[in-house]
């Protein structure tokens, strides 16, 4: 679990201390960009969280590169301020040369509130994913575990409190990206009595602690999601 700002104001961190943001995009960008099939909403959120040790993080228009060596814990990623059940496809890669790190999808509900991930890559293989196991279900090509665990009197974007996480943890692992049927999560969480509240933010995301050395560059992009 980690730490975050959400929009202007400072959220607690999960290790308790404090994270901001680096700026959206600039104002002079469309809200919404021309994709494959349809208008898809612009990348307007950067996840920017760092601890300790040497961690340089760049994002662009429609993605981010980070460089990493003796980091603490960090979560820096680009995404979007309001999350929802969209198609993502990422692609890059991921190199770790120490420490644990992972990619996934990353965000918060509301009314329960939930912190989820949607796990592509871990270098440990589990990544976050602790508590209880729920079963497993396939998508986009490949097979996900469902965990789910409580966090207790834990910082989150409404403050120190206590909430669940939700995780699904890709068996055969793809640091290079490809596309996450979000819906599928959803659907599948659901089915196993894990339900959502009012979206929050959602975004691509690396993480690295334990003295996490490597880099991440990576682009993401939306088609087909729903309001």
């Amino acid at each position: 679990m980690v730490a975050f700002t959400y929009l202007a104001v400072a959220a607690a961190a999960i290790s308790g201390t404090l994270a901001a943001p680096a700026p959206a995009a600039g104002p002079e960008l469309p809200d919404f960009e021309v994709g494959a099939h349809n208008l898809a909403r612009r990348q307007d959120y950067n996840q920017n969280y760092k601890t300790g040790g040497n961690v340089n993080f760049s994002p662009n228009s429609n993605g981010y590169s980070v460089t990493f060596s003796g980091a603490g814990d960090f979560v820096v990623g680009k995404g979007w301020k309001k999350g929802s059940d969209r198609n993502l496809t990422f692609t890059g890669s991921t190199t770790q040369t120490s420490g644990t790190v992972l990619v996934s999808i990353y965000g918060w509900t509301r009314n329960p509130l939930v912190e989820y991930y949607v796990q592509e890559y871990t270098s440990n293989g589990k990544g976050s994913a602790q508590g209880q196991k729920l079963g497993t279900f396939d998508t986009d090509g490949g097979t996900y575990e469902i965990w789910k665990h409580q966090q207790v009197g834990q910082p989150s974007i409404a403050g120190t409190t206590n909430f669940w996480q939700y995780i699904s943890n890709r068996v055969d692992k793809r640091p290079n990206g490809g596309t996450v049927t979000m819906a599928n999560h959803f659907a599948a969480w659901a089915k196993a009595g894990l339900n959502l509240g009012a979206h929050d933010y959602q975004v691509l995301a690396t993480e690295g602690w334990g003295n996490a050395g490597g880099n991440s560059k990576y682009t993401i992009s939306e088609a087909g999601a729903s309001a």
